[in-house]
């Protein structure tokens, strides 16, 4: 048999096997034949490695919403898909998604779910009666965790999620486990006919590495939904049964996670560490780093191995746990020890490692000094680099509408007025005075409702993103409109979602894989969901937006302003033209045009100047009070 390599390469199976081994280098990709399969070496992101180990897995469906740092699986797929029999959507919000998985995962495809920690939030409902109904082929459920709030509100461990649903969960360490967790998920999903976890971190999904995956197997060819409402309708006399079924399985799912190669124990001295996720990798880098002799038990699988944890209980007098975020592990070993050895000393969240914030190898190394009582290393710093760097705070593109709607917004409703906020790159907006709160998707609206339901008088104005509003905003515009809240609501259509990659949604026509599809208006949901007023406007259109604010305002009940630009990053890829303008001698150095945040716009001497991040948008010269900015004509 003869398999192909690429265009130009093909191999014999029969050489291969005389041979033993033969690669070929190309593109920095070494590709080997082992037992007639196609193994492939490649330098991926994480995040890929993950979607390389669903398509070799045969998964048939994958569902999920966009959210760093688990938005890249989703991307990965579409690019890989080709002709595959493979349904890939972004969905309107997590939960959505993992309905969507299930419903795959039950006509008999393997199917997948991707979000990020806070989109399990989102999801929890299905999620939680999901383990009690089962699976029919195999169902993986991943959300990547955020730890450090590199791009999130929060810093919740999603490992908790799977603990109180009774689902086991997988936590890779390096983008390797991660491919290789993602394929073994559907095959433990099925075995025990439960929903599989795999828990990603941000230093995992983000991280690069050499890894190995094999060529991507077919789906389910003839899927079929059986039908059987006593394990499929969650009706309390199917779910009391479930429920014991459930907890009875747990003991198995522990015994057959323990033997993993995920879970690996050494005993050596009678000083222990225990370590789970990446956190482990770093437990033993820093062993090696110390040179020391010490037992180390890695593990990355929950229900955790107890009979491992017992036996390095029973070996040490004294363990450390070193894991990210909460106590999940070190309660567990807590718990055994009272029973196994309760003389041994449990060091972890009580001081040695932080539950909050995201741990690296000098914060676990220095842990494991303080154990055994040897010296610390001091984080290395450039004494000077406090003094040579300028703050950077978040701040909006140069040219973005989002920037001239807050400015319209404000100067209409003023400084005294309320303005709730969401989820998305407009919160960035922040430093204009124009977020006032930002809790989770869809918010926005709900908050203010409960501001003015509660006696607020002054004017509110909650703002949120187009994909955002799709996500999670629907329900609380109904809601407002339903209880007559006197608020505005202002939808900030960028046509994109931008803060996470600029996936498409409902309202760009598109679909995750490019295929035109119905476009969803806006205006037409907000008016059909109750909204008195409607209206739309170009945010470069300062004079005219003012205008449809003040309008709102003025409105006796729910008001939305849909303001509509697209996202000036997609404009510059697209490769449209953009104009430019400059500042001229009559400019009076007011600043008004600095102080409007603009990137693109700085004070030199006594005077402002446009630089070269410029969008051409041409706000800048509506609100100089001189007229001392002008378009630059060519």
């Amino acid at each position: 048999m003869r398999l192909k390599i690429d265009q130009k390469h093909e191999i014999d199976q029969n050489d291969y096997q005389r041979e033993g081994k033969l690669t070929f280098n190309k593109w920095n990709i070494v590709k080997n034949i082992f037992k007639g399969w196609l193994f492939v070496r490649e330098y991926l992101l994480g995040n890929a490695a993950i979607a390389r180990g669903l398509l070799e897995a045969g998964v048939g469906l994958v569902a999920g919403y966009p959210g760093t740092p688990s938005s890249e699986i989703v991307e990965t797929l579409v690019d890989l898909k080709g002709d595959m029999p493979l349904h890939v959507e972004w969905s309107v919000n997590e939960k959505v998604a993992l309905e969507v998985a299930a419903g795959g995962s039950w006509t008999g495809v393997r199917a997948a779910a991707t979000m990020k920690h806070v989109g399990l939030n989102v999801a929890a409902d299905p999620f939680m009666t999901l383990a009690y109904l089962g699976v029919g082929a195999g169902l993986v459920l991943i959300s990547a965790d955020d730890p450090n709030c590199h791009s999130s509100q929060n810093e919740q461990d999603s490992r908790r999620y799977a603990q109180f649903a009774s689902v086991p969960c997988l936590d890779p360490a390096d983008p390797q486990e991660a491919r290789d967790m993602a394929a073994f998920g559907f095959e433990l999903s099925e075995r025990f006919n439960i929903p599989v976890m795999l828990r990603p971190t941000t230093r995992v999904s983000h991280a690069r590495a050499d890894v190995q995956f094999g060529e991507p197997q077919p789906s389910c060819e003839s899927p079929r939904f059986v039908k059987n409402p006593a394990r499929r309708v969650a009706l309390p006399v199917h779910a009391r049964p479930l429920h014991y079924e459930l907890v009875g399985k747990q003991s198995a799912i522990e015994q057959a996670l323990e033997g993993t190669k995920w879970n690996n124990l050494t005993l050596r001295s009678d000083d222990g560490i225990i370590a789970s996720g990446i956190a482990g990798l770093y437990a033993e880098e820093a062993v090696l780093d110390l040179d020391l002799d010490v037992s180390l038990l890695r593990i990355g699988t929950y229900p955790l191995p107890s009979r491992l944890i017992e036996r390095m209980l029973q070996h040490v007098k004294r363990v450390l746990v070193v894991e990210e975020l909460e106590p999940v592990v070190e309660e567990q070993v807590e718990r055994l020890a009272r029973v196994v050895n309760p003389e041994v000393e449990i060091l972890g969240k009580g001081g040695l490692i932080s539950r909050e914030g995201e741990l690296d190898l000098l914060q676990v190394r220095n842990a494991v000094a303080r154990m055994r009582g040897l010296e610390e290393k001091l984080p290395s710093r450039i004494p000077a680099a406090d003094k040579i760097l300028p703050p950077r705070p978040p701040a909006l593109c140069p040219g973005c509408g989002h920037r001239a709607t807050y400015y319209a917004m404000r100067k209409v409703f003023g400084k005294k007025a309320i303005y709730p906020s969401d989820i998305g790159c407009y919160t960035m907006a922040v430093g204009m005075g124009t977020v006032d709160t930002c809790l989770c998707m869809g918010a926005s609206i709900t908050l203010a409702s409960g501001i003015r339901f509660a006696g607020e008088t002054e004017g509110i104005c909650c703002s949120l993103g187009d994909s955002t509003f799709l996500h999670g905003g629907m329900t609380g515009l109904l809601n407002a409109a339903y209880n007559k809240a006197r608020i505005t609501v202002t939808i900030l259509d960028n046509s994109t979602t931008a803060m996470t990659g600029h996936q498409p949604h409902p309202g760009t026509g598109v679909t995750a894989t490019g295929e035109p599809t119905v476009k969803v208006s806006l205006e037409a949901l907000a008016s059909a969901l109750g909204a008195g007023l409607v209206e739309t406007v170009d945010p470069n259109d300062l004079e005219r937006s003012i205008e449809c604010f003040q309008r709102a305002k003025e409105f006796s009940g729910l008001s939305v302003v849909i303001a509509r630009q697209p996202c000036v990053i997609l404009a510059r890829r697209s490769g449209t033209a953009r104009r430019s303008f400059a500042v001229s001698d009559d400019c009076q150095g007011c600043r008004i045009c600095v102080d409007y945040g603009c990137p693109a716009i700085e004070f030199e001497g006594e005077k402002a100047r446009i630089n070269a991040l410029c969008t051409g948008c041409g706000v800048c010269a509506k609100i100089c009070p001189s007229s001392a900015i002008s378009e630059v004509v060519r």
